[in-house]
């Protein structure tokens, strides 16, 4: 059954993977990069600080850095543990697919962790300011699921690499809203 799921998650790797065009290959790359995303940082916290203030933003900064490194770290174990090789490592797939950067990244890709980083950030912050702009969370769930399909656009990831990120991010960014209003309350900010 497992190995049986692999090789479909292999199949729809290569499918997706091929839909790529160089037309949209720098598009991709430039979603990838953990970089591009600072604006929209910039920006959260803007609003942050706007429905917060500043102690409670505070508070809401080392959360984040919290999730961040809960997320990340989990899935550094997560690669080493589990052992799964990225696409651009594995021989049965890398012949057939398009790696579109200069380099594939690390040995090992189970789980992803740009999907569960950036949905984690998405679940977070658009739970706690979804009374300051419409559809805030829709926009953040449809940007971290763009970064998470970049991944296998790329070259980098299967999908289920990034499924599993997304779930787990998800799952933490939602119990991190949880501590965030537990500090809150308990800290009496």
């Amino acid at each position: 059954m497992l190995e049986e799921l692999l090789q479909l998650d292999k199949e729809f790797f290569l499918y997706l993977n091929g839909l790529g065009t160089p037309k949209w290959d720098t598009f991709f790359q430039f979603i990838t990069n953990k970089l591009s995303a600072v604006p929209l940082y910039i920006f959260l916290l803007i609003l942050s600080f706007q429905k917060y203030g500043g102690k409670k933003t505070m508070v809401l900064l080392v959360s984040i850095g919290l999730l961040i490194t809960v997320t990340d770290q989990l899935g550094n174990f997560f690669k080493y543990g589990v052992a799964r090789l990225r696409p651009c490592h594995d021989q049965e797939v890398e012949p057939y697919m398009r790696l579109v950067k200069s380099y594939c990244g690390g040995k090992f890709g189970y789980f992803s962790a740009h999907a569960s980083n950036s949905f984690a950030i998405a679940v977070f912050f658009g739970s706690i300011l979804k009374s300051s702009i419409k559809y805030l969370g829709v926009f953040l769930v449809l940007w971290a699921a763009l970064v998470a399909f970049s991944r296998v656009y790329i070259g980098v990831h299967f999908p289920l690499d990034i499924i599993t990120g997304a779930a787990i991010g998800s799952l933490f960014g939602w119990l991190f809203v949880k501590l965030f209003i537990f500090a809150l309350r308990k800290f009496s900010l």
